[in-house]
């Protein structure tokens, strides 16, 4: 089967992919629109989860060929590849409606019941938080019907469907499945599927940037891939690059830390999931998340969007009819802040109702300014190869680039939105005085 995409152009489907490409439990992301609200600000941003994710396996598929070039095509290398490029196929799988909105809907993680073997010790210990779309991606691949759709790779390949889970999770107790010539190979695969520099990244920088008509997540996808290489230390592969592609390593960063601030954090879509959590808070049961696997089948954008129609609940109706409360201030910086705090608590004063959206993001999460953070389980490195000696060298990548250390502190937006029709002469006259107050 051949895919023709705006992104990577054709993409190639083995004939054993195609059953799960095709099950149910995929093409429910078909409806799940890859941005959620940002459609409402970028008309053109009406991808889906799925094309971005047959995107994702897309650019898995080359940088696996980059970086086991000239190695042996051996059942262990074929069933190694096989299972992490349903990895990235599959990372968005548990998905819920509108992106990341609906998350706040979900049953516990004890509701959802996965098996005690596809959990951490950490998770093991907080069976009463509330469950994610991570979650929900591990339960679809290992305790659903949807097992069905892996026979064709389990008899070609030998994949197992608990590893394809572990790739994604980034924990296993089997490295011996991802080891080939006394190399473990788990820690650089689980990389590519979630880290600084992972296939998921590579994929929606340069869709969302396209499908939205801006310019702001371009970056050399070529040159990346042409330049990852695996850092093998004492029999254990994680990611890395070669020193001359940290200044494209540097673009792609920036590409997505402006992408956050551009688009991600663009106030009105932002002001839309604030009515969508006050939706879910004043009408509590009208819409809930399933723990039932094969009863989420049904909850996409489409089902989400039918019963906010048919609620009376104002804020589902501002919803549907994308009307959301005028911005009233918005800041950038400490100082700002503390002016949009005093014009919130004027309003609270007058029992105005407001919408306050607080959007943050920074370079990295994986890095703080000198260190990897606790997010990254492992770290990315830079390779620098001596032509002259032939040996090579390895790095912590923060000590290749000044990024983290300049944009060490997160970057915050926070808007007040609130309806001009409810404020008075008087009232406007104070915001204003208080607003030039402070310049």
């Amino acid at each position: 089967m051949e895919i023709r995409d705006p992104i990577h152009g054709s993409i190639h489907i083995l004939k054993e992919e195609e059953a799960i490409i095709k099950a149910e439990f995929f093409q429910r992301l078909r409806n799940i629109k890859q941005l959620g609200f940002s459609e409402y600000v970028f008309p053109g941003a009406t991808h889906t989860r799925l094309i971005h994710s047959i995107g994702v396996m897309n650019v898995g598929d080359m940088a696996f060929e980059k970086l086991f070039r000239g190695k042996a095509q051996t059942p262990d290398l074929l069933r190694i590849k096989q299972t992490f490029k349903l990895a990235c196929l599959l990372h968005d799988i548990g998905h819920a409606p509108l992106s990341h909105s609906t998350e706040s809907v979900m049953p516990t993680l004890r509701e959802l019941d996965i098996p005690n073997l596809y959990l951490s010790e950490k998770d093991k210990g907080q069976l009463d938080r509330q469950a994610t779309h991570e979650d929900y991606t591990i339960k679809a691949i290992v305790d659903s019907s949807f097992a069905d759709s892996f026979k064709d790779m389990e008899k070609t390949f030998g994949v197992e469907r608990r590893y394809i889970a572990d790739l994604i999770s980034g924990h296993t107790l089997t490295p011996e499945y991802f080891t080939l010539d006394k190399v473990n190979y788990f820690p650089l695969l689980h990389q590519l599927v979630s880290s600084e520099l992972d296939c998921d990244r590579m994929d929606y920088l340069l869709r969302d940037s396209y499908f939205c008509g801006v310019s702001y997540g371009n970056y050399d996808l070529d040159w990346l891939l042409d330049n990852l290489e695996p850092a093998i230390i004492e029999g254990v592969a994680t990611l890395g690059i070669s020193e001359r592609a940290v200044i494209t390593f540097d673009d792609f960063l920036l590409s997505r830390y402006h992408m956050f601030v551009m688009v991600y954090f663009h106030y009105r879509a932002v002001c839309l999931e604030q009515l969508l959590l006050r939706y879910f808070k004043t009408s509590p049961y009208e819409y809930m998340i399933p723990a039932d696997i094969e009863k989420y089948i049904e909850h996409d954008d489409y089902h989400l969007m039918k019963i906010l129609r048919h609620s009376n609940n104002p804020y589902a109706q501002a919803l549907v009819k994308n009307q959301t409360p005028e911005k009233i201030f918005e800041s950038f910086n400490s100082d700002q802040l503390v002016t949009l705090d005093k014009v919130q608590a004027y309003l609270e004063s007058r029992n105005i109702e407001i919408i306050r959206g607080s959007s943050t993001g920074r370079l990295s999460k994986y890095y703080t300014a000198d260190r990897p953070s606790n997010k990254s389980k492992y770290t990315m490195k830079v390779v620098r190869n001596e032509k002259l000696s032939g040996s090579v060298e390895y790095f912590d990548i923060n000590q290749a680039t000044d990024l983290f250390q300049k944009f060490s502190k997160a970057h915050a937006i926070n808007r007040l939105h609130c309806h001009h029709s409810d404020l008075s002469d008087k009232d406007r006259s104070e915001i204003s005085k208080i607003i030039k107050g402070a310049e």
